[in-house]
């Protein structure tokens, strides 16, 4: 393990030696429309953060995929967004990301309920293991899918050992709060399916507590309208785990003539037809110009 001093004295280091060109960074941080709120001060911490990812991280691609400076910086500023006021060594447990063209096939075994081995040949977009590597499909990245922040908080989650939509919580968080909201919110989503209800949010998060945390992130940092609608208290404890208020950032809002408020550069629903069984498919995009 390097010591702590030595390893901030490298990062000081690093940070005043190293600089991402200022016509590529503004370029990626104005095709990226959840980044537009931010103020000086956060683009400059964001700034910060993305270049020690970018050199603490190792980027590969596979299956012959080509990762470009443009691309891996695309990359490196979605996933340094939910450690914005948390700092990089929360992703300290992991080196590696591994960029896919498209969905992949793990194939591995695993074990049903009745202790039954069968091959998973099914396609993933993302997948994230608590040590490395994170594994992301490039194809759902440039078609708008919020998957870098999805598979990247799911490296939050498993600091405890376990994705199950319980991070480490900062001391003044009350682990009760935080069951609650999640909790309530993840019973109610299921309930609503349960009785094919339609939801307003991706019935995926209904999969387990994991992938509903994993979820719920992504409406909190690309429709943070739409989960502070639905779920409020979820919505208060992203707020004060991330130690950000993405709805803060958002421009005024405006009514229509029939007094219905109308939110800013809302997402469009879109169905993805074959849902993947792995980690993470999204039924929402983001539209920005796709990064080569």
């Amino acid at each position: 393990m390097i010591p702590p001093v030595f390893k901030s004295w490298r990062r000081r280091r690093l940070l005043a030696r190293t600089a991402i060109p200022d016509d590529a960074w503004r370029e990626r941080l104005a095709a990226q429309p959840m980044l537009a709120g931010l103020n000086g001060n956060e683009r400059a911490a964001l700034r910060q953060w993305v270049t020690l990812f970018l050199h603490e991280k190792a980027i590969h691609g596979a299956q012959g995929l080509t990762v470009t400076p443009t691309m891996a910086l695309h990359i490196a500023q979605q996933a340094c967004l939910p450690i914005l006021r948390l700092g990089i060594d929360w992703y300290d447990q992991w080196s590696t990301l591994i960029i896919y063209p498209d969905d992949f096939l793990p194939r591995r075994e695993i074990m049903d309920d009745h202790g039954i081995l069968h091959l998973d040949d099914s396609p993933y977009s993302g997948e994230a293991w608590e040590r490395g590597p994170v594994l992301l499909s490039w194809a759902a990245i440039a078609a708008g899918e919020p998957l870098i922040i999805h598979e990247c908080v799911h490296t939050l989650d498993l600091r405890n050992g376990v994705a199950n939509g319980m991070p480490p919580l900062h001391p003044e968080m009350s682990i009760q709060d935080w069951t609650q909201a999640l909790g309530s919110a993840y019973d109610n989503l299921n309930t609503q399916l349960q009785r094919e209800e339609p939801t307003a949010l991706d019935p995926y998060g209904a999969s387990d507590p994991g992938e509903f945390f994993a979820v719920m992130n992504e409406y909190f940092f690309v429709e943070p309208w739409t989960l502070a609608r639905h779920y409020p208290d979820v919505y208060r404890q992203f707020c004060q785990f991330y130690r950000q208020d993405p709805l803060a950032r958002l421009p005024p809002v405006t009514h229509d003539p029939d007094g219905q408020a109308q939110v800013p550069n809302p997402s469009t629903p879109t169905d993805t037809g074959g849902r993947d069984q792995g980690r993470v498919i999204v039924p929402r995009t983001m539209r920005h110009p796709s990064p080569t």
